[in-house]
């Protein structure tokens, strides 16, 4: 994990954490994971190395001088890690690779930049062209996240799919534990302010839902959203906040809506449900595969259709509360976990046999 930017990586710095946590558990399996000075003590189980000066940062300049850093250290590195049977990337890109004939396995959690390619500069689109397709093609296994996911990648990447592993996300029930009693007259949005999360619809969706319910507001939370500009004195923007303000912001929340414009999963909705927090949520990406039938879905392109759905998510509150509590049980890290090390042992197998 030596690009992970510690707290600026959304939900795949959420689900690398958790894998950390699991792999401490299945027998069988001993597992490391390399980390930058930066993010020491990232890990929740697993043994730690520290590898010491290289810069990390979240723009594309930063990550390239983050890969810089790492091709200058990558003979020692590799010495490190030549033990092991198997080298996995949860970040993706493979920095440093390593040494030939050791088994590889890549996460590529979505090829956005390939299906929505106007959201992303020229200079991040080349990056993710040149580490994360390009590995893709060379990786032992890939894991990634969502049978939409993985249908982009054979289709549009020409994967082969006996080759790609999904591994659903799961929700931590030590951490959002369900809430079933009054709700608050806000709606709670949780994400960053990348262009594909749609927040601007969201504001005029906002508008249009105030003029039956005037009362309502609606709440922020996540890093970069100082680039939404200035906003209406009905949004409260929180930006990044602790575990603990977001625990209770969805047992408070009279709903959470989700208008993303693409996920390779989308953690949140699944976290609100394990909270007891009723979701309105686009119908794009994986989404709709996530969330079944325990949410409201809408076309996150069209203002109305997210207002109706903050309209009818809040009618229909107490029900989906409880169907999205169900739901999110049958979303586990455990499960996750076991995915992983399936794919590892394919990969195993898979270089031991060339």
């Amino acid at each position: 994990m030596l690009t992970l930017v510690p707290g600026g990586m959304g939900g795949s710095e959420t689900y690398a954490r958790a894998l950390t946590e699991q792999l401490a558990a299945p027998e069988g399996v001993d597992a490391e994971v390399f980390l930058t000075e930066a993010a020491a003590g990232f890990s929740r189980g697993i043994r730690e190395q520290i590898v010491a000066g290289v810069h990390a940062g979240g723009s594309t300049a930063d990550r390239l001088r983050t890969v810089a850093d790492l091709r200058l250290k990558s003979r020692s590195i590799r010495d490190r890690f030549s033990a092991f049977d198997v080298v996995h990337y949860p970040f993706t890109v493979p920095a440093p690779t390593p040494r030939r004939g050791q088994a590889t396995v890549q996460s590529l959690l979505d090829i956005q930049h390939l299906q929505l390619p106007a959201l992303f500069g020229r200079a991040e689109l080349l990056y993710r062209r040149r580490f994360y397709e390009g590995f893709a093609r060379k990786a032992d296994a890939i894991i990634t996240i969502s049978h939409f996911a993985k249908a982009g990648m054979v289709d549009i990447l020409g994967l082969e799919p006996e080759r790609i592993f999904v591994a659903h996300l799961g929700v931590d029930s030590s951490r959002f534990t369900p809430y079933v009693g009054e709700r608050e007259n806000f709606v709670l949005y949780p994400a960053r302010g990348w262009a594909h999360k749609n927040h601007k619809r969201l504001f005029e969706a906002m508008e249009i839902a105030r003029t039956s319910n005037p009362d309502l507001t609606l709440v922020l939370t996540g890093g970069g959203l100082d680039s939404l500009g200035d906003l209406p004195e009905w949004v409260d923007r929180r930006g990044l906040v602790s575990d603990e303000e977001l625990q209770d912001l969805y047992r408070r929340a009279g709903a959470m809506v989700f208008p993303s414009l693409y996920e390779g999963f989308g953690l949140p909705p699944l976290e609100a449900m394990a909270s007891g927090c009723p979701v309105a949520s686009s119908n794009a990406g994986s989404l709709p595969e996530v969330v079944g039938d325990a949410a409201v879905l809408f076309d996150p392109e069209d203002p109305r259709a997210i207002a109706q759905g903050i309209h009818d998510v809040l009618a229909r509150s107490d029900e989906l509360s409880t169907a999205g509590i169900e739901h999110a049980k049958t979303f586990t890290w455990e499960h996750c976990a076991d995915v992983h090390v399936e794919a590892y042992r394919y990969a195993d197998a898979h270089r031991r046999s060339k």
